[in-house]
């Protein structure tokens, strides 16, 4: 199913963050893992991606260093900082609520949550 843009992009920095959070990675892993972990729902374009990560990058949720990968090829790495790590514990809080409110809408207040 094809999913609105407005939605992924409402959400895209609490996902970049969800996966820097658990190592480094460089941008076409990034988009690899997204599509992963989402079964397909999530197909980020490095033209879409790349202005993403530079925007959390001058906001100083990540920064970038280059390192060579299993292959021998430098690549450009991202990093979440600790400024990023204290934003993506914002950035969890507001989906939670928001996910919440939009289950109460959609499902009625009755509607258990998971």
């Amino acid at each position: 199913m094809k999913i609105d843009k407005g939605l992924v992009g409402g959400s895209t920095i609490l996902l970049l963050l969800s996966l820097l959070q658990e190592r480094d990675r460089y941008g076409y892993e990034i988009i690899r893992e997204l599509e992963t972990r989402s079964d397909n729902t999530f197909q980020f374009k490095e033209g879409t991606l790349y202005p993403v990560l530079h925007k959390l990058e001058n906001i100083g949720y990540v920064e970038s260093y280059l390192s060579k990968g299993d292959a021998g090829r430098e690549r450009k790495y991202y990093q979440i900082t600790k400024r990023g790590k204290k934003q993506l514990i914002e950035e969890k809080r507001q989906w939670e609520t928001f996910s919440k409110s939009v289950e109460k809408v959609v499902y009625g207040d009755d509607h258990e949550f998971a």
